[in-house]
Formats: structure tokens, sequence, C-alpha cells
């Protein structure tokens, strides 16, 4: 079904008060509320669904206000729900009119509306954030057409994987759901597998490396006794064997790999979408999630350094050979014509759309470069603290969405929590701004 859309019908209640008249109709949040245009979200969302018989989902704008509010303010969605309670500006920016005591909610609902929508669908989020940044003069359309556009690396929440965490690990997760599915086994390896996991490290952290390695065989013997003995006792049992299928294949996975190995590797068993990424970091190396594009308007507006488009890029292909899906899809986003994209040196030999050929510049280069673009190019740096923002305050720097839809959903809400707290400080200011024109200075008098 539909979801039963929420209007504001301006009703009074003898017992329950409303929230216009116990809250600051001026403080920012409520001015954003009344400036986000809920109807196009609630159209967006709602192509969603299907007019069929059932229970009706719950309304767009608590939803939609929900996710906006979690990532504005970086908070999980169990603190999000006590906030929640607590606070009458929270409830008044998702569609209540009256004081709620209870959640009309539950937190699971969270996650089932996140992988509903989908990486699509919640684009019209950013989208929407854009179109509030014009409508309050936060920006002018025409900054959109000029954009930075960079790749950073979104890390999974997974632990730091090494062949002997990850074989334990696999030997360890098979023998849970054995016990689980009442599949006996010859032994577990519980005590002694554990055991050697902590000698792997100990010898490992002293640099003696071939006691590590004794270890390291040790634990590969005890998961592939542990994997022999689970195809044996699952064989010609077909429901049974359909429930370990995915676990076996992970943990033969992890067995069969090795350093030197070319493709795919298995670096996290509960998400093994995660990819090995190298930034050519100093202090960091290496990195495990995805990788992301992020795009930024190229000067600072009026409100501040917004993000215009942002998308996981799973695979960790070259950042030159993703132009040519980022360009068309950021120009679908803000419905604007791109004049010029300006790139780091990564950007090289890029595979941008014939007509965007010679609109991108990249760092360090010579031809077509004016003294106007030169000096617009050491705006190209400004990314990156927008990239630290995203990653610190707006959960973007370690994703605990699980699955590849996660990976692609979680920075596209975090580039809208961004843009939205952009407004709500734009929006302070604003009204800040305007109290002091209407209030005349205090001259003081001397006695």
């Amino acid at each position: 079904m539909k979801p039963r859309e929420r209007r504001e019908t301006g009703e009074q209640d003898l017992f329950r008060s409303r929230l216009d008249q116990i809250i600051d109709m001026r403080h920012a949040l409520v001015k954003l509320a009344r400036a986000i245009g809920w109807r196009f979200l609630e159209g967006e969302f709602g192509a969603v669904y299907t007019d069929g018989p059932g229970s009706p989902p719950l309304p767009t704008r608590l939803m939609a206000g929900l996710s906006i509010l979690k990532y504005t303010h970086d908070l999980s969605d169990e603190v999000l729900c006590e906030r929640w309670i607590e606070n009458p500006y929270y409830q008044f920016f998702c569609g209540e009119e009256f004081f709620q005591h209870e959640l009309p909610f539950d937190r699971s609902s969270l996650t089932r509306w996140r992988q509903r929508m989908g990486e699509e669908k919640l684009a019209a989020l950013i989208q929407e954030s854009l179109a509030v940044a014009t409508k309050t003069e936060a920006m002018q359309p025409k900054d959109l057409a000029r954009v930075v556009v960079d790749t950073t690396v979104q890390q999974k929440a997974v632990m730091f994987p090494t062949d002997a965490k990850l074989t334990n690990r696999a030997r360890e997760r098979l023998v849970r759901l054995a016990k689980k599915r009442g599949v006996r086994l010859r032994q577990s390896y519980t005590r002694v597998g554990k055991r050697a996991l902590i000698q792997h490290q100990r010898y490992a952290h002293a640099h003696q490396f071939k006691r590590a390695g004794k270890a390291l065989r040790k634990l590969r013997t005890y998961a592939g006794r542990v994997i022999r003995d689970i195809a044996r006792k699952t064989a010609g049992n077909d429901p049974l064997g359909e429930l370990f299928v995915r676990p076996l294949y992970l943990a033969r996975r992890v067995l069969e790999q090795n350093r030197h190995q070319r493709g795919r590797k298995v670096y996290s068993l509960h998400a093994p979408e995660v990819e090995c990424i190298g930034k050519g970091k100093a202090h960091r190396p290496y990195e495990f999630g995805v990788k992301v594009s992020v795009a930024t308007t190229l000067h600072r507006s009026r409100g501040g350094q917004f993000v215009t488009h942002v998308a996981a890029l799973p695979g960790n292909p070259y950042d030159g050979h993703t132009l040519a899906k980022i360009i068309p899809a950021m120009e679908t986003l803000v419905g604007n014509v791109l004049e010029r994209i300006f790139t780091d040196a990564g950007y090289r030999g890029h595979n941008a759309p014939p007509e965007y050929k010679f609109k991108v510049f990249t760092a360090g280069q010579k031809r077509r470069v004016t003294p106007q673009i030169k000096r617009q190019m050491r705006r190209r740096a400004a990314v990156e603290p927008v990239i630290g923002h995203l990653k610190a305050e707006h959960r973007m720097g370690r994703n605990h969405l699980a699955h590849a839809t996660g990976d692609a959903i979680n920075p596209i809400l975090a580039a809208a929590g961004y843009n939205f707290r952009l407004l709500i400080r734009w929006l302070r200011l604003l009204l800040l701004t305007i109290l002091r024109a209407l209030i005349p200075p205090l001259k003081l008098q001397a006695p």
C-alpha cells in the first residue's frame, strides 16, 4: 500500500499540547522543516510502493526526517530513537503536531526503509538539500556550474585482516553454524585454535616469523579439517547443504588465497564485498572498504561548501575512468550544465564524455590553462576538508550498514546530512542577522 502521508490539520486537543505552542517557531530546525519540499520527497519515495492489500507503511516525512536527523547530527539508530522521544523539535521536523511520549515506529523500521529506497531514490535528499540552499539564498544556481571532483575511501566496520585472524574466524563461524544446526563434528578445535592464534600474534610481534608461520599452518590445518568434516556430514542432505554452501565457499577462499594472488580476495567473512584500496598515505597505506567519489562546488557559497554529488565506486576503478558515469549522474541530480570540472592528477587520461573532453582540468595540466583557470585550480584542494567533515561528523568514516547496498547508501545519506547541517547553520545566522537589524543597538550614556 501507499503510505498515509501527514498533513497539518491545525486541530486542538484538550489533553495534549500542540508542538507549535511549546517550541520556538524561529528555531533553525523549524525553519528548515518549513523550507523542505516534503511533497517532492513524497513523490520520489512513494514511487517504490504499490497500491495493494496490507498494512500501510510509515509516512514519508517521518522516515525521511529521521534519516536527515540521523546523519546531520551523527547519531546511531538507537540514540536517534531516544532523542526523538525527548526533543520536541525533532518531532516537529518529522511532521508531528502533538508531543508524542511513545515511538510511533520501531528501530528496525529505519533499516528496512533505507533498504527499500535504495541508492537511486535516496539521492533525492541531496537534490532537495541543494534546492533548499538555493531557495534560502545560501547558494546561487551558478555555483553548481563549476565543481571539484575527488575520490576517497569509505572504510567498512571490519577488523584489520590478517591470514591468521581470517582463518581462525572462518573455523569459528563454521563450528558455530554446525552447532546451531545439530551437525556433530569430530573436533571443533576451539581451545587449540585460540591458542595457535595467540601464539601467531606473539611471534609476529616479536619478528619471529618462522614460529609465526608454524602457528599459521596449524590454524590452516584446523580450518581444513573442519571444512572437510562438515562437507562429509552434509553430503546427500540438500536442505542442510544449502545452509553451508556460502560459509564453506568463503572458508575455502580464505584458505586458498595467497599474498601474490591477482583479483578479488576475502578480507572479511561477514562483509566479503570489502576491497583493499591503497591511496598512497604514509600513515595508512591500505584501507578496507569501497572507493567513493565526492563532488563539491568550486567556490564557497554564502552558506558553505555544498556537496553536489556522491557515489560509491565498487571494484576500485581508476579515478579517471569514473567520469563517464559521474558527470551525467551529476548533471541529472543538480539540473545544471557543468562548465568546468577540476580534479587532481589521479584523473589524467580520463574517459569523460566527448562534450566534456575540454572541460576537465587536472592538477599539473599546462595546455588550455588560462590565468583565470589557474586561479580557480587553487581552489581544488577545498574538497579535502569537506571529505574530512563527511568522515568525522556524518558517519562516512566507518560504514556500519551491511552489504554492498549499504556501501552505496551510506555516502549519499552522509552528503545529505552534511548539506542540511550547513543549512541549519545558515538559517541560524540568518535569524541572528534579522534580529540584530530589528533590535536597535543600546547606547551607553556616561554618568
